[in-house]
């Protein structure tokens, strides 16, 4: 725990808040039924994801040997993630992207101020929940890469099935079953690839992915 207390990790963390509550601002102001003001959000996001990125600066290279931020990726490994990032946005525009927007149609963009806003949500704030804080904390904990990704991709398919037990109709078991395949496969992948190209690879194949969207909005246009 000494390492979460060491000033160039506080001050890191302190940084890397403050712009991820500067990239959910957009987020929270398009949402309409929010419980709290943005004000409110915004505080408690800073001093939440100050307290998560704290565990991804204090552990994950500490304890996986392996660098946050990498400059150079391997040309085969940014080409894996960009042509996976590639197929998988095909098949969820194609087979689960209909079916899901016709249940859940505010979960989708609807024009490209909503799509540059969930991409910054995503990219700075879920990713920090599902994968960065949670494999940094479980690394600390466990001490071994295969058992933390299994574990943190089991936390990523929990969150999914209580998100998808509060919705107030549930969906088709076969629905259901290929997002929850999904989710794991994609989590699995996602730590593999955060492993051998650090944060901006993982941002660079959520941008990809969530490219998809950004053919229905021309399509509405």
């Amino acid at each position: 725990m000494r390492r979460l207390a060491q000033p160039v990790v506080l001050k890191s963390a302190a940084i890397a808040a403050l712009v991820t509550t500067l990239a959910c601002y957009p987020r929270f102001t398009l949402w309409l039924n929010r419980s709290a003001p943005v004000w409110y959000l915004e505080i408690m996001t800073f001093l939440c994801s100050m307290v998560l990125w704290g565990f991804v600066f204090a552990w994950h290279e500490y304890y996986t040997r392996r660098p946050l931020w990498v400059f150079k990726p391997e040309l085969r490994v940014v080409l894996t993630a960009t042509l996976l990032a590639v197929g998988a946005a095909v098949i969820s525009h194609r087979f689960i992207d209909p079916l899901l927007r016709a249940r859940l149609p505010e979960e989708y963009p609807g024009d490209l101020r909503q799509w540059v806003a969930s991409v910054l949500f995503g990219l700075f704030l879920n990713r920090l929940l599902l994968l960065f804080a949670p494999f940094a904390w479980l690394m600390r904990l466990v001490r071994n890469q295969w058992v933390a990704a299994g574990l943190t991709v089991l936390f990523g398919a929990a969150v999914l099935v209580i998100r998808v037990q509060s919705l107030p109709a549930p969906l088709p078991p076969v629905l259901f079953a290929t997002l929850l395949t999904g989710r794991i496969l994609m989590g699995l992948l996602a730590v593999w690839f955060y492993l051998r190209g650090g944060i901006l690879l993982i941002w660079w194949w959520t941008v990809v992915y969530e490219a998809r969207q950004l053919f229905d909005l021309a399509g509405h246009g």
